[in-house]
């Protein structure tokens, strides 16, 4: 076009200072965002600064509970207000299902999804629609925001930096209003090391040091440890989740938990298969009557160690390893009151402890069979038999997710499903929190009494048992 010579038909003239500037860059995230505090500000934060939009999505009680997000206190509105009111989201979206993420990004025109580094690879998927970005995790959540009297962060430190002790801090992600903070372990090099993988604020050399930053601990340590552990900390104040078997002493056991009551303090066995709401449904269906009286009860849990102190006497064994959950399913669905015990174990030629044991209680009504193997493997279910019928739970029947209560006609089976939400950890620190929480020093998921006589079976099991070889 020469100058001065009019427009054509349906052409546009646009002035250099009217450039339209670019559109900006849209980021997105999710979340619960229970108990907002330091840690979601700052996610929020990083989030905005990697554009110039941010789309928060808050998720609903329901999709929380089907990815298995435990002890939400505060409802739907109140975590969007809590969004809302940090002044950092341009706009907020409610998650409601799986898959939503997906449609959220294209619905929404996003560039990039920003999520905690907790869930590094988790949504590499979504790379295929905008670039995924995964942020350091924030070491320490100040416990001081939306504090109150009946909930708060609670802060927790773990003794033991070995596999169960990784994945307890893995499950702790899926119980809001729990940050674990700090890591106490004998060997202060790897503490140090489990702190840098697991981003946690802190590696404590001395365990007292750790006890004065917590509110509670998570005993992971060799079973020869935890009285002292547990000891330590109740002392200091501190409310205790101990790894089973607490003590391998029914005494001891009992001690600890007069210590807890008369200092006011939560003290819970980690037994994490009493936690779980299958376990707990199949409990309350075998002692509603459904299926009678119950007359025995059958349970078997069984792996196969080649190394490790599962294997090193003294306090290796089948028995210590792993009777406790065969017992739980005993003491749960029996009661606590047996009149006799006899165990029969296998230790083998050369091996320090027993690898295979069968522990018979009798009841004044009834009977008990637990089975423990460490060198010997066979079929880990669990069968509760009754004067009408019997439960039947397939293996591995400590991590219930199904289990079936059977009768003389088939016809009437009935089957039951539950879910249980990764390694079960969460279930064992959700109570433990709701305890500290509501002021309650006994849950009736698992009693002192019953992780009293639990630790008075094992006991005698490993004192009285005859020995083949």
């Amino acid at each position: 076009m020469l100058p001065n010579e009019p427009p054509a038909p349906g052409s546009v003239t646009v002035d250099a200072g009217d450039v339209a500037p670019a559109p900006p860059v849209k980021v997105i995230t999710y979340g619960t965002f229970d108990l907002f505090h330091d840690g979601h500000r700052r996610l929020l934060e990083r989030a905005r600064a990697l554009g110039g939009y941010l789309v928060v999505g808050v998720t609903t009680e329901n999709y929380d509970d089907s990815r298995g997000k435990l002890n939400v206190s505060q409802s739907l509105m109140e975590r969007i207000r809590n969004v809302s009111e940090s002044g950092l989201a341009d706009e907020i979206v409610i998650e409601e299902y799986e898959g939503q993420k997906v449609q959220d990004i294209q619905k929404h025109g996003i560039d990039i999804f920003a999520i905690g580094s907790d869930w590094l690879g988790k949504f590499d998927y979504l790379g295929d629609y905008c670039k995924v970005v995964y942020l350091d995790r924030t070491k320490g959540v100040s416990s001081t925001q939306l504090r109150n009297e009946n909930s708060g962060v609670l802060r927790v430190g773990v003794v033991g930096a070995g596999r169960i002790a990784a994945r307890f801090v893995a499950e702790a992600r899926f119980v809001s209003g729990v940050s674990v903070e700090a890591v106490h372990s004998r060997t202060y090099d790897k503490a140090v090391d489990f702190a840098t993988r697991l981003e946690l604020q802190r590696a404590d050399k001395d365990y007292e040091d750790m006890l004065e930053a917590v509110d509670a601990v998570y005993i992971a340590s060799p079973h020869a440890t935890h009285e002292g552990y547990v000891r330590q900390a109740l002392a200091a104040g501190v409310h205790v989740l101990c790894e089973k078997p607490m003590t391998l002493s029914e005494a001891k056991t009992r001690e600890l938990f007069q210590e807890a009551t008369e200092r006011g303090l939560v003290l819970l066995e980690a037994i994490k298969t009493a936690f779980a709401p299958g376990f707990q449904r199949m409990v309350a269906v075998a002692r509603s009557g459904s299926i009678g009286r119950i007359r025995s009860v059958d349970a078997t849990f069984t792996k196969l160690v080649k190394s490790g102190r599962e294997l090193e006497a003294p306090d290796g064994g089948s028995i210590s390893e792993l009777a406790t959950y065969p017992l739980l399913a005993a003491v749960k669905l029996i009661g606590t009151e047996y009149s006799s015990i006899r165990t029969t174990s296998l230790r083998p030629a050369g091996s320090q402890v027993e690898v295979f044991s069968r522990i018979d209680l009798t009841y004044p009504h009834a009977t008990a069979s637990a089975r423990t193997g460490i060198g010997v493997k066979a079929e880990g279910d669990l069968v509760v038999a009754g004067s009408r019928g019997y439960i039947y739970v397939p293996a591995p029947w400590w991590l219930t997710e199904y289990f079936e209560a059977r009768f003389e006609d088939s016809r009437a089976t009935k089957k039951y499903y539950y879910k249980f939400d990764g390694d079960g950890l969460r279930y064992e620190l959700a109570e433990f929190a709701s305890m500290i929480r509501g002021g309650s020093l006994e849950s009736f998921k698992l009693r002192a009494s019953e992780s009293i006589a639990i630790a008075g079976i094992i006991e005698k099991a490993r004192s009285e048992a005859l020995i083949l070889t």
